[in-house]
């Protein structure tokens, strides 16, 4: 069966195998920090050095030598270029891995650790080095308010009406290396299967929260599963 348009939502099981803490993880990020405290903005309102401090160290490692995009993001960046019809990529991951793979049409609805927002103006920017409380907006000078372009819990993620436009019309909806229980992505199965009528697929390592609703899945190493299914879809192999 030919697809028509693709959205994909990937999490952070796709760039584990680069070498990227996952936050959910038995012994993840989460088990070693209070995200109440680093990733909130109740956090960043009583100790916002702590929490700069904290963002500082995460993009440093997010530079190191051995963080490159795997087989997985690569395999995602040819179904882009390749794909007849649309191919919508969405992820929760902060890092910048899709993009250095080639990814173009690509939503980061949960922020990106490599941009800044200031709170006084708004101005978004890109950010390479460490932020401090004397980091002044390149925009508007006032230092202070300058803050990492990353959604903390209790916001809002970005883009979300183009996100629920997309999977609200999509023929394909493909789920990757996401634990299915963060909303709203968690949801966004529901709402292309009842609303797109779509076809579901989850590529994991071990089957997610929402695993059931999927009409497909394939499990193991996302660098094994993605670029296989990938390679069917674009054969014409792929079938339900």
């Amino acid at each position: 069966m030919q697809f028509g348009d693709i959205v994909i939502l990937t999490g952070a099981g796709i760039s584990k195998e680069s070498g990227i803490e996952t936050f959910r993880d038995r012994d993840g990020l989460w088990s070693k920090v209070n995200m109440e405290d680093v990733a909130t903005p109740e956090g960043f309102a009583r100790d916002p050095k702590y929490v700069l401090d904290f963002h500082n160290r995460c993009r440093r490692d997010l530079r190191g030598d051995n963080i490159r995009p795997n087989a997985a993001h690569d395999a995602l960046a040819r179904l882009e270029r390749e794909w007849p019809g649309q191919v919508l990529l969405v992820t929760q991951n902060v890092d910048d891995l899709h993009d250095r793979a080639g990814s173009g049409n690509l939503i980061h609805m949960h922020g990106e650790m490599f941009k800044t927002r200031c709170d006084a103006c708004g101005d978004i920017h890109d950010r390479e080095d460490d932020t401090t409380l004397e980091t002044p907006c390149p925009a508007c000078g006032q230092a202070g308010g300058v803050r990492p372009h990353v959604v903390w819990f209790g916001e809002m993620p970005f883009q979300m009406d183009e996100i629920q436009a997309a999977v609200g019309s999509c023929s394909l909806f493909m789920s990757i290396g996401t634990s299915g229980v963060v909303y709203p992505a968690a949801g966004f199965v529901q709402e292309a299967i009842f609303r797109a009528r779509a076809h579901t697929v989850e590529l994991n390592l071990e089957p997610s929260e929402g695993a059931s609703m999927f009409a497909e899945q394939h499990y193991g190493p996302a660098t094994e599963v993605v670029p296989t299914f990938v390679d069917k879809l674009l054969a014409g192999q792929a079938s339900f």
